[in-house]
């Protein structure tokens, strides 16, 4: 065997810890091999009931374990805008190649001090060469100390979207409407097996059945940056969306006589609807943040919508093809009030959510809900036996003190 598979064949005990596990924080142990959270009472009956003696104990100091952190929405961070990674352009596709490849591993294995292991990257509203360009580069891989936060697919957010609720998307590459499968198809390059969701406005003409194929492909289908009514909220909901992208934001305010897509807060449908949050104080009042939590929580996602800004001082950066300005904590399209994603991370909007729930109840939302959204919540997203043994270790403020993937220490605290 080599080095590595010597060691990932090795038994570990985390002690000394709690962990938060089927909706309660236990006081147990944790027990990892191959990559892999395992059940300690079937090593004690393979053994015929002799002592279960772990290869390697890890002394957790009390801190409480929880599943990494998944974020469904990410832009960039770091310096690193995944729409536009040559402001400058590039010389070649070599080049463009290279630096999507160093702009990947810069945000994942930055967002791994915030407890990240896994990740979407997100596009925004682009022409049809930008998602040509660049998607064949974002692929799925796992995650490790080298290359960071595993990489679970990518968001397209756009371009069939509102332009009447745009946001911070270019107004030009926006499509209003779109008749067949095969016209989608060609606007994003011609091939969409790197991609796990697609944000789209359900009331254009022709989405519905796009809806429909999409989700036949395994493609996660969310409603965002729309107009839409209750209604045709709903219509969007019976052909296949089950994701909502960002909550209150870039989409019609509620009212009494037609609640559009926040009313799904209210009157969720038996489908398994979950939606995205941003809770970094800006995007979403505090008291917003408690009615849509308290309303509908087990639909509730953490997502960042971080951009190139996060982990940077404040001055002018890029979401894709437009200009950000950073001041006083708020991302604006320049020269405008238009938010423009966030800068908060992972961990730090947790700590919010404190002010809304339980640290269970706050963990699930970055955990157990995105890892749901996605349908791999036998593989990430919980302790579970036989779950991936992407965990982190926190203190009782939910601050970071080390980041695990497949068992291995990825990121840890320096005191």
């Amino acid at each position: 065997l080599k080095r590595g598979d010597m060691e990932a064949s090795l038994l570990y005990q985390f002690r000394n810890a709690s962990l938060i596990r089927n909706g309660r924080i236990e006081h147990n142990d944790l027990w990892v091999q191959d990559g892999k959270i395992i059940d300690p009472q079937h090593l004690f009956y393979l053994k015929k009931k002799g002592p279960i003696l772990a290869d390697v104990q890890i002394d957790c100091k009390g801190k409480l374990i929880a599943p990494g952190f998944i974020d469904l929405q990410i832009n960039g961070a770091f310096d690193v805008d995944f729409t536009n990674p040559c402001p400058k352009g590039c010389e070649s596709p070599e080049e463009l190649g290279k630096r999507i490849e160093a702009g990947l591993k810069k945000v994942g294995t930055g967002i791994l001090a915030h407890g990240v292991t896994a990740y979407v990257p997100t596009l925004v509203t682009s022409p049809a060469t930008t998602y040509k360009n660049i998607l064949p580069h974002l692929k799925p891989r796992p995650g490790s100390k080298e290359q960071g936060a595993a990489i679970l697919g990518v968001h397209l957010e756009g371009p069939f979207i509102n332009i009447e609720k745009k946001g911070a998307h270019p107004p030009q590459h926006i499509r209003g409407n779109c008749q067949t499968y095969e016209e989608m198809l060609e606007i994003y390059g011609g091939d969409l097996s790197n991609v796990r969701i697609i944000t789209i406005a359900p009331e254009l003409p022709g989405m519905l059945p796009m809806i429909k194929r999409l989700v036949d492909q395994k493609i996660v289908v969310s409603a965002g940056h729309t107009m839409a009514s209750y209604d045709q909220v709903m219509k969007g909901i019976d052909s296949g969306i089950s994701f909502i992208t960002h909550m209150f934001n870039a989409m019609m305010a509620f009212h009494h006589r037609d609640p559009g897509v926040v009313g799904l807060l209210g009157s969720p449908p038996q489908s398994a609807l979950h939606y995205g949050m941003i809770v970094d104080g800006i995007h979403a009042h505090p008291a917003a943040v408690n009615m849509a939590y308290n309303t509908f929580p087990s639909g509730f996602v953490l997502t960042t919508d971080a951009m190139e800004a996060m982990g940077l001082p404040e001055g002018d950066y890029h979401l894709g093809s437009m200009q950000v300005t950073i001041t006083d904590h708020h991302a604006y399209i320049k020269g405008t009030e238009t938010l423009a994603g966030s800068i908060a991370n992972m961990d730090q909007m947790l700590r919010n959510m404190l002010k809304t729930c339980s640290i269970v109840q706050a963990i699930d939302t970055a955990t157990l809900h995105p890892a749901r959204v996605l349908g791999i919540e036998n593989q990430k997203g919980t302790l579970n036996y036989g779950s991936d043994a992407d965990f982190v270790l926190l203190d009782e403020e939910l601050h970071v003190h080390a980041t695990y993937i497949a068992g291995r220490l990825v990121w840890e605290k320096t005191e």
